[in-house]
């Protein structure tokens, strides 16, 4: 499958699978950012996000584990970042900026769970930086 990236600010992010629920993921982590500033490590913002998504009632298992299968045989458990209402997967950074690789994991991490759409946000610049991507 082909991860298609809607980036916050341009005109191809409308009219993507879950919009209502990224978008109140989003409104959350701007709240989480504007509290926290830049400067913590990942884990915190990741814990302050749950508070959030939690206080609004969204269920957000955090630190998930997922298996990985290659060819039926189980290869590694990985851990999700977060997993709102069981249909989004939320990847936190605090990065200079987010690179390629950081779009590659989430997008191993969307085949792997058959979830469509995830969300990459790093709180380590000045302003929020948010990748929606879809598989």
């Amino acid at each position: 499958m082909k991860a298609t990236e809607y980036t916050e600010g341009t005109d191809n992010y409308r009219g993507y699978p879950e919009s209502e629920l990224t978008g109140k993921i989003i409104e959350l982590a701007i709240e989480v950012h504007r509290t926290l500033g830049t400067g913590f490590l990942e884990a915190i913002y990741e814990n302050a996000l749950v508070i959030e998504l939690e206080k609004v009632g969204l269920k957000c298992e955090q630190q998930k584990q997922v298996d990985v299968f290659y060819k039926g045989v189980k290869v590694v458990e990985h851990r999700l970042d977060l997993l709102v209402d069981s249909k989004v997967i939320v990847e936190v950074k605090a990065a200079k900026s987010l690179e390629d690789i950081h779009r590659s994991q989430i997008i191993s991490y969307l085949t792997a769970t058959g979830i469509r759409i995830g969300l990459l946000l790093n709180f380590g610049k000045t302003k929020l930086e948010i990748d929606r991507i879809i598989v």
